[in-house]
This record gives structure tokens, sequence and C-alpha cells, in this order.
């Protein structure tokens, strides 16, 4: 296990803390993997366009697939987000449990007095249905997901954690991201918000350290003990 000293400290200077959606909380593809969707969207696009669906072909990642049908064109790039959204929904539904540690997560930062907002990639719509599926909708004062028709404004954009401060009205150096990518931690950089790198892959641990996360954990209960002494 990867502890941090520094969790504490950090949990305990942050007003709101944010966490993304597809790691820290809920495995989104693990019922309706990721390959597969991507798949279905990179086909959808080559029915409108072969050489953005070809080079749509050669990822597995169907936020990606999004960001190449967008830079081809608006009108492709929105039919295959409402595709993207339709199958984040499905695939929530069929994800599981969420991830071991999150829900006391969730309830460790609230009964602490301070206030979660949920900053995604990933559809507004999926994380609203997991939450509410599994009882956790009541610890998460804001959900931001990803900008309908501007995949440019994903995180690592700052964007979505500069809206999620100003929603909340607290000034986003006060805030702390929970994070497993390097987008995560690259967009909390961008604003001045301390991040904690999620490394639920064993590979993860070394990259957020050289991106020079503000800590690091492999397990979520970490932020529940944590704000025990925060």
């Amino acid at each position: 296990m990867t502890h941090d000293d520094r969790l504490p400290e950090i949990l305990a200077n942050a007003g709101v803390v944010f966490f993304d959606f597809d790691g820290p909380v809920c495995d989104v593809f693990a019922g309706l993997p990721a390959s597969e969707v991507a798949k279905q969207l990179a086909s959808l696009l080559a029915s409108k366009d072969a050489a953005a669906g070809a080079k749509a072909a050669e990822t597995d990642d169907p936020i990606e697939v999004l960001r190449i049908a967008h830079e081809a064109d608006a009108g492709m790039g929105q039919e295959v987000e409402a595709a993207l959204t339709a199958a984040e929904v499905e695939a929530v539904a069929v994800a599981g449990p969420p991830t071991p540690g999150a829900a006391e997560a969730l309830r460790a930062v609230n009964s602490s007095g301070r206030a979660v907002a949920v900053v995604s990639n990933n559809s507004a719509e999926c994380v609203q249905r997991f939450l509410e599926a599994h009882g956790l909708e009541e610890y998460v004062a804001r959900i931001i997901g990803r900008p309908t028709g501007q995949p440019h404004l994903m995180k690592p954009n700052p964007f979505p954690l500069i809206t999620a401060a100003e929603q909340m009205h607290m000034d986003v150096t006060n805030c702390t991201l929970i994070g497993d990518s390097l987008t995560d931690i690259q967009a909390a950089h961008a604003t001045g918000t301390t991040a904690i790198g999620y490394a639920n892959k064993p590979h993860k641990a070394d990259l957020f350290a050289e991106a020079q996360a503000d800590a690091i954990t492999d397990d979520m209960h970490a932020i529940a003990d944590a704000l025990t002494t925060a």
C-alpha cells in the first residue's frame, strides 16, 4: 500500500474536495469494457467520415474517440457524444459497487464539514445515475461533468475545476482534487488546486510522483482515515 503522510495536512486545508469519477468513485467500464464502447463509437464515426473513423479505430479510449469526432466535424462530434453518454449510462448500471473506500471517503468529507464536488470527463448523467443507484447522492453537492459539445474544456483543461469552485463559492486554491490520471494532476496544477493522485494501478505512483502530485495513495480508504486527523 502507498501511504502518504501528507494526506491529513492537505485535506485539513481543503474547503471543498473534488473527486474525479472514473477511478476514485466508480470503475465506469468494469461491466461494459471501454474498448467495446470505443469500437462502437469509432464505427459510428466511420459511417460518417472514413478517415476520422480509421483514426478513432486506433484507440480503445472512448473519450479519445470523442475528441477525434469533434476535431473532424462539430455535428459528428455531437452525435458521437450522445452515443457516448448513452453508453456511459448503460455502463454504470453494470459497473458493480463503488470503488473500495469511495463511499467511506465521501461520507468522511461530509462529516468533516467539507463539501464534495464530482469533477469528471464522463457525462454528468452517468455520474448522477451511479450516485443515486448506490445511495451516495446526498454526499455530493455538485456534479461537473463533461462540457457538452466542448471536449477541449475537459481535463486537463482547468475549466471543470474552476466551474466547480465558482458554483460552490470557494476559491479554487482552497480545494483539493482526488484523481487517478495525469490529466487530473495537470488540471489541478493549472489552478493552484492541491492534487492527490489515486494510484489504482501500480505504475501510477511513479507517474504521479514525477508529475509532482501533492500526495499519493493507492487506497481510497486512506482519504477517510486522513480526515479523522485532519
